[in-house]
């Protein structure tokens, strides 16, 4: 992992009054470090490398192979803006059934605003 500041904060647009705590998000990430990479040299792992993901368009990393219900989401327009990867990280398999990620969510609040702010420090 990185070594963020941790008193950094960044507003958190996908839930309203919430601003994401990039140092706690940091260590919320260690939920997803497993089967995601995240930052310079990082690659695609059991799930896709989230380098660059707030913002980016579903399904769109190439040498990733995608469950069918990503890539219909994706030609459908889902593009991984907060509020969408709030939804998604609540619980994954209720936001996108068939979904091949295999984690039950994040179910507070301010937990999902942090990891957001990390996961938006690795958009440059």
């Amino acid at each position: 992992m990185g070594t963020l500041a941790t008193s950094l904060a960044v507003p958190v647009s996908a839930m309203e009054g919430l601003t994401g705590d990039v140092g706690a998000g940091e260590k919320v990430f260690r939920k997803c470090q497993a089967c995601h990479a995240i930052g310079p040299g990082a690659v695609s792992k059991t799930g896709p490398l989230l380098t660059g993901v707030v913002g980016r368009p579903a399904g769109s990393i190439a040498e990733y192979s995608y469950s069918s219900v990503m890539t219909k989401a994706a030609g459908e327009g889902l593009v991984w803006a907060p509020e969408k990867i709030s939804e998604f990280l609540t619980n994954p398999k209720a936001f996108l059934p068939g979904t091949k990620m295999a984690f039950a969510g994040i179910r507070k609040d301010q937990e999902r605003a942090d990891l957001i702010a990390y996961l938006s420090t690795f958009n440059q």
